[in-house]
């Protein structure tokens, strides 16, 4: 009778749990999601006009459009989504 230390191979060999995951969502780097969109700035007697496409956004303050295109400057895929859902 031959006894075996190791275990055979495919009990030893086993996928990382990491592996099995599904495939993650493909998501276009920060660059590429820039360019998709122009982005123009229409300033007013009070506040301003975001246009990103061919949507217009009115914001109260230049302060506060600053701060959404800086914030979609920094974080392009959530903040298409989050106005996605805004807009829609």
């Amino acid at each position: 009778m031959v006894h075996l230390e190791n275990p055979p191979l495919e009990q030893a060999v086993r996928p990382m749990p990491e592996a099995m995951d599904a495939p993650k969502e493909y998501r276009p780097s920060n660059s590429e999601l820039l360019k998709e969109y122009e982005i123009r700035l229409q300033f007013l007697s009070r506040g301003c006009i975001v246009q990103v496409g061919c949507k217009n956004i009115a914001f109260e303050t230049v302060e506060s459009a600053m701060k959404e295109v800086n914030e979609y400057v920094n974080n392009p895929f959530e903040c298409q989504q989050k106005w996605r859902k805004i807009l829609s």
